[in-house]
């Protein structure tokens, strides 16, 4: 993996979009060369037919990473990736589009287009099938070797067996400190000299994963590790590169004192903003006509208020009153008693499950947006009720209010809807990811992906 912009990203991902780029490119120059213009005219853009491949490829990457094309749980099954591409295409079209009645001259005719989106697409799933066999290849992979076999290692032994495929593979596990054997017997390596094992072993890096790193951490060990070129890990930043979440249980988070990511520069900081404000006011007059829709749906079905009003929890522990669609029913919390909202919960009206289900209750949040409260990106805000309770359970949760909260953020498009502490504990992992890492690159990666969570709803409620 390389570090891109605060984020680890996997080569072979990076390799997919190169090749996929590559496809792109060369199915429009093959469809406009066979429709209306020769390839000796494309190619030396006479009539900018290149710069209309460029527009093509540019414009497409980024439908295929909204639907999730360029993770690796989304290449695994056949009939899903299939569906997904012809919808990242489908999205592509209609982007495309808007393009080319904004800027006529940038117009690619329907003879070449719709022949490209067609040879793209089986080009694009050619690329998938390569990769997936690819990423199969042990000797392709980190090679990891593991100090420790408690829990800790034990998470690691546990996540290579989830991730399909996994972008590493697990050499052994090294006994470093006394403590129970958590791991398989028969991935248990011994030996005296740690160096010479993991030289044998051709070992890339090296993860500590001790129960008790400050006792028995051999420190001399591991700076002979580094002098001879192999990476040093330990099971925080791994389980951040692998899964893209931050652990919780550490009571000194030194991400906390010494990451970058967590204030952004007075520069960074007026570019969000200004690009929160543009972006509220673009999308309240895109959405204009499904919000009166929805307003009027929402007032005739029982004749309630149209907009709902809630407190919640923002930057640096100040409340504020959130905006959104009335989705239940009036009575729903008669008793004054905050409760998450459960599967098929029969608070929730008809129209009120419909806009859930598609998240057009959020859009009043834009309003939150104007008004500085919140960003379009950042940690979900949450009751302050519900907040007091996971803060005993959960001691670092406060941590997530150390940046502006959102209407999309990492969590919601990394897990589904959370209702119970357990789904909080997990939240929070990547919240704190996000926290960490921010920067406009992720924000951009963020709403990019918000795109799929909106086609694919993962447990709206």
């Amino acid at each position: 993996m390389i570090r891109v912009f605060n984020m680890f990203v996997p080569t072979s991902f990076l390799l997919l979009a190169l090749a996929d780029a590559l496809v792109l490119t060369a199915s429009m120059v093959v469809c406009l060369s066979l429709s209306y213009a020769t390839l000796s005219i494309v190619l030396t853009n006479h009539e900018g037919h290149l710069h209309q491949t460029a527009v093509f490829t540019l414009v497409t990457i980024p439908c295929l990473f909204m639907m999730g094309l360029y993770e690796r749980k989304y290449l695994l099954t056949l009939k899903v990736l299939c569906l997904r591409v012809l919808i990242g295409l489908g999205l592509s079209f209609l982007c495309l589009m808007t393009i080319f009645y904004v800027i006529p001259e940038s117009r690619i005719w329907m003879s070449a287009l719709f022949p490209a989106l067609a040879l793209s697409s089986v080009g694009l799933l050619g690329n998938r099938a390569v990769l997936t066999s690819i990423a199969n290849i042990s000797s392709l992979k980190n090679r990891v070797l593991v100090l420790g076999t408690g829990p800790q290692a034990q998470r690691i032994e546990r996540a290579e067996r989830e991730l399909r495929p996994a972008n590493f593979i697990v050499l052994g596990f090294a006994p470093v400190e006394p403590c129970a054997t958590c791991v398989a017997q028969n991935r248990v390596v011994r030996a005296n000299d740690l160096l010479s094992l993991c030289e044998t072993l051709e070992a890339d890096e090296v993860v500590v994963a001790l129960e008790h790193p400050e006792l028995s951490m051999p420190r001399e060990t591991l700076l002979q590790f580094r002098l001879k070129g192999i990476r040093i890990l330990d099971t925080a930043t791994f389980f951040e590169r692998e899964f893209g979440q931050l652990e919780i249980d550490r009571p000194y988070p030194n991400w906390l004192l010494f990451s970058n990511g967590t204030t952004m520069g007075r520069f960074e900081t007026a570019i969000k903003r200004t690009f929160d404000i543009t972006i509220s006011m673009a999308f309240l007059l895109f959405a204009l006509p499904l919000l009166c829709f929805t307003a009027l749906a929402v007032k005739l079905e029982d004749g309630g208020p149209i907009f709902y009003r809630q407190e919640r929890v923002g930057l640096n522990g100040r409340k504020f009153s959130v905006v959104k669609f009335r989705s239940m029913r009036v009575d729903a919390e008669k008793d004054g008693v905050a409760r998450w909202a459960s599967v098929d919960d029969p608070r929730v009206t008809f129209v009120g499950g419909i806009i859930r289900k598609i998240r057009v209750d959020e859009i009043p949040q834009i309003f939150n947006v104007l008004s500085g409260e919140m960003s379009f990106v950042g940690p979900r805000p949450e009751r302050p009720t519900i907040v007091n309770d996971l803060i005993k359970d959960i001691s670092c949760y406060p941590y997530r209010h150390i940046v502006k909260p959102g209407i999309t953020g990492w969590a919601q498009v990394n897990y589904p809807y959370g209702a119970s502490i357990a789904d909080a504990r997990e939240k929070l992992k990547f919240d704190l990811y996000y926290v960490k890492n921010c920067s406009l690159m992720l924000d951009l990666i963020i709403l990019l992906q918000t795109v799929r969570v909106v086609i694919w709803p993962q447990g709206a409620r």
